[in-house]
């Protein structure tokens, strides 16, 4: 009797424990079910490929070679994100042609930088019409980041965000801090956000542009500004000399009549010496 109960026992926890692997295994496959639904929802059509390129290249007249590239990008229907050119002087020598004038010599070098968005599917093209202005190209670079699963994730995330807003919203599910609820928005937001910024990075490629041209010497005639090398016409130095001279002997004069008293103690000192001088050179008889 005994032995009939354990075997009736045993049987019952094999059908027990078999049910609830069955359940749980039903359970796993349902949760992978709605996970691969959810993925394949999301599943993005077209891959999002971000290309960047950058290209430096020598060219004849750097300014020239600008307005080529800017009507280029017009063509191709891009934008100019970003243009300067700088030129720097390497050496400069000033030459005297008179008094008034220096001719100034100076060695320079013009350089351009562009930062520019074209079509991605003409990005390439558009290089090869760039090469085709450089006298030769230094260096051409171009990479191509895959985005799509970045893309994909954060579409997932913003979807099941949604769902949660909608649960909050007809009240299934309650969220006590309300900065919580912001902080979630603002998470959806930047999603958003991002994935709108890859989208333009993939319709759109960033392209640098780095050129320049050949040393260049220019030449220029300019005031010398040098306050030492001016001086007056001769006859004007001629006159100023013989009123200098003037004004010296004045003065002169004007010291010599301050020295009166010595002047007469020299005289009556130089007298007294003649006269003992005289005096001590007469023999006695």
């Amino acid at each position: 009797m005994k032995k009939q109960q354990l075997v009736c026992m045993g049987l019952l926890c094999s059908i027990f424990w078999v049910a609830c692997s069955g359940r749980k295994s039903h359970s796993e496959v349902s949760a992978a079910d709605t996970i691969s639904n959810n993925y394949n929802a999301d599943t993005i059509k077209q891959p999002k490929m971000v290309k960047t390129a950058d290209m430096r290249f020598k060219v004849k007249n750097v300014e020239r070679v600008s307005e080529d590239i800017s009507a280029l990008t017009v063509k191709y229907k891009g934008m100019v994100m970003h243009h300067s050119m700088q030129s720097s002087i390497n050496r400069s020598q000033d030459v005297l042609l008179n008094t008034d004038s220096v001719l100034r010599i100076s060695s320079y070098n013009t350089s351009a930088d562009m930062t520019l968005r074209i079509p991605s599917a003409q990005v390439e093209e558009f290089m090869n019409q760039v090469g085709k202005m450089a006298v030769y190209v230094n260096n051409r670079n171009m990479d191509i980041q895959d985005k799509t699963l970045d893309y994909l994730s954060a579409q997932m995330k913003l979807s099941s965000r949604s769902q949660i807003i909608d649960q909050q919203k007809k009240g299934v599910i309650k969220i006590k801090n309300p900065a919580a609820v912001l902080d979630l928005k603002d998470e959806m937001i930047d999603q958003q956000i991002n994935n709108k910024r890859i989208d333009d990075a993939v319709k759109y490629s960033t392209l640098g542009l780095n050129f320049y041209q050949s040393n260049t010497i220019a030449r220029e005639t300019i005031v010398n500004d040098d306050p030492a090398n001016f001086k007056l016409p001769f006859f004007t130095r001629f006159g100023q000399a013989l009123a200098n001279g003037w004004l010296i002997f004045t003065d002169t004069l004007i010291g010599l009549a301050n020295l009166w008293m010595f002047i007469l103690a020299a005289i009556a000192g130089w007298l007294i010496y003649r006269y003992l001088r005289r005096k001590n050179a007469v023999v006695p008889a």
